[in-house]
């Protein structure tokens, strides 16, 4: 049961730092379009976190695959197989020469992956607090878990 609780902790750190680094990547990106960065700033800072969260999402996939968890497994795959197309297309990092082009649909991939990650986000959560709530279910006695008694005390 403690197991457990410690994989979804680390998917939940994991699922944190995925969220971070995408919307740190939609932020460049929207500051670019209002010209508040240079091209050269925005595209390098997104250029060194897109490797990092390739890997990170590998490893997200990976976690799951080799715990078991399937369903969970099955819904990282899309993500993760997009990312190692990217990569094996070369077409991971923003090009400074063609920014301005790609820059709508870049943003748009970004922003679909945040919601992804945030819908990800929230069944991590939900499985934190189920497998939380049975630990602390099976450890009580059965007198403290009759809701009758706590509802109808005023």
């Amino acid at each position: 049961m403690a197991w457990s609780l410690i994989f979804w902790f680390v998917s939940f750190c994991i699922n944190i730092a995925l969220l971070v680094l995408n919307f740190y990547q939609l932020l460049v990106l929207t500051d670019l379009e209002a010209d508040y960065l240079n091209i050269y700033d925005s595209s390098s800072r997104i250029n060194k976190l897109v490797v990092p969260e390739f890997l990170v999402q590998g490893l997200f996939c990976s976690l799951f695959l080799f715990t078991g968890h399937w369903f969970m497994f099955l819904i990282t795959v899309p993500v993760s197989c997009y990312h190692i197309n990217l990569f094996l297309k070369r077409e991971h990092l923003i090009d400074v020469t063609e920014v301005f082009k790609t820059l709508k649909r870049e943003k748009y991939f970004r922003f679909a992956k945040l919601i992804f990650y945030l819908l990800l986000f929230l069944v991590v959560i939900f499985r934190i607090i189920m497998v939380a709530g049975m630990k602390s279910v099976f450890d009580s006695a059965p007198e403290d878990i009759d809701i009758r008694s706590t509802v109808l005390e005023f």
